[in-house]
């Protein structure tokens, strides 16, 4: 097991919170916003002084690479200042991705220069950034979710470039534009932090299913971990990925994370008695760590509706496990922390946010608390400092007193 200790935690704190910063092209076709479509923006200040009671200092932002660059090689860092400004003001530490489901108009992972383009906006960032901010940890994730997103924009057309067939090309795109992206920043500023942002899931076989059956599922569930291993050149070594280039792991856990096929069926997590193809997360989070041997973050996890509570509980006890099994994890991201809609039908809000938004004939969405979600993440909170702290003190080399001779 590894040593938690031997891990230095670069998070101004364990809890942080994630604001939907998605700027993609919808199943419609259409450009959506998220980062004004919450209010957001408009509410940036107010967002931040709302995680103090719950002493979230940490949270993710994301640039919106289709506002930010909407003209080969010209940057509109604007935005992205005011979010700066806020998060020094109020002493909040951003985590920031610079593609978060977005691309500009005119490229897609299949362009030829959609890799340059992205290295070339890697290398502003990091220019924009450091001017203002010389000294502090800057951690960046390059690109959020290569896996999802290859399998949305390439084999079920819910975004650009709205392929079938062609999500293998589709991350082939993605992680050559990714590790370009990570050799721009390392090459600007060494000390950049990556965090990864990837689905953690589990494909299970049916009950009584054949062992090819079986050995099918598992290649599939394998297959998660296709991006980071071109990350991390065990894969697609042509594509320059290195083993240093894995820093801190995100995985991404949501409750529909676990499936059987053929036909498709989610497992459900909270049934009673407990499904038994459903694997725990504290498996998930150990079978990650073990492979790679890095620090992890669950950097995504919610659920709609009533269910938050239970969802956040069943979170919270699972991360304590992983943490006793020696995983080093690092923190855990409630994404969203506002509610959010969906993507392609805009009027469906999913209520899966610490605050629901409450719609307003004009002006951004009101926030309303959700107050068993809270009570929830206030009891969690001291559960796992209380988990973390045992792990600490097994982790602490004992000093026993010096003989005397």
């Amino acid at each position: 097991m590894a040593n938690l200790t031997t891990h230095q935690s670069p998070f101004h704190s364990f809890w942080m919170a994630g604001f939907e910063c998605t700027d993609q092209l919808n199943a419609f076709g259409n450009r959506v916003d998220f980062l004004t479509l919450t209010g957001h923006l408009q509410l940036l200040h107010e967002d931040y002084q709302r995680l103090n009671q719950f002493h979230i200092r940490t949270v993710r932002e994301g640039i919106r690479w289709s506002q930010v660059e909407k003209q080969p090689y010209q940057y509109d860092w604007s935005t992205v200042q005011t979010l700066l400004d806020a998060g020094q003001a109020l002493g909040v530490q951003q985590v920031w991705d610079l593609c978060h489901f977005g691309y500009p108009d005119d490229l897609t992972p299949l362009h030829p220069m959609f890799a340059r383009r992205f290295g070339a906006l890697c290398r502003a960032f990091v220019d924009f950034y450091r001017s203002q901010r010389p000294d502090d940890v800057l951690i960046v994730t390059p690109i959020n979710e290569v896996s999802f997103m290859s399998w949305l924009g390439g084999d079920v057309r819910g975004t650009s470039p709205y392929c079938v067939g062609q999500g293998w090309e589709v991350k082939y795109g993605l992680m050559r534009a990714y590790i370009e992206g990570v050799a721009a920043l390392r090459e600007t500023d060494p000390s950049i932090r990556i965090m990864t942002t990837e689905p953690l899931i589990h494909i299970a076989a049916r009950p009584g299913a054949s062992r090819t059956t079986r050995q099918r599922m598992a290649e599939y569930t394998d297959h998660q971990f296709q991006s980071i291993d071109i990350l991390a050149g065990r894969l697609c070594p042509e594509l320059g990925g290195k083993l240093e280039y894995i820093d801190i792991l995100g995985f991404n856990f949501y409750y529909d994370n676990q499936w059987m096929l053929d036909p498709y069926e989610r497992i459900g997590w909270a049934d009673q008695p407990a499904h038994p193809q459903w694997k725990p997360l504290r498996q998930l989070l150990l079978m990650a760590h073990q492979r790679y041997s890095s620090p992890i973050v669950l950097s995504e996890t919610s659920h709609p509706g009533v269910d938050r509570p239970k969802w956040l509980n069943y979170v919270v006890q699972e991360c304590a496990a992983a943490v006793q099994q020696g995983v080093p994890l690092q923190g855990v991201c409630l994404y969203p922390i506002i509610d959010r809609p969906d993507w392609d039908f805009l009027d469906n809000w999913h209520r899966s946010g610490l605050w629901d938004a409450e719609l307003r004939p004009d002006g951004p969405p009101h926030r309303v608390l959700h107050q068993p979600y809270a009570e929830a993440l206030l009891l969690g909170q001291q559960q796992m400092a209380a988990a973390l702290e045992a792990a600490t003190r097994r982790d602490r080399p004992s000093k026993r007193p010096l003989s005397v001779s």
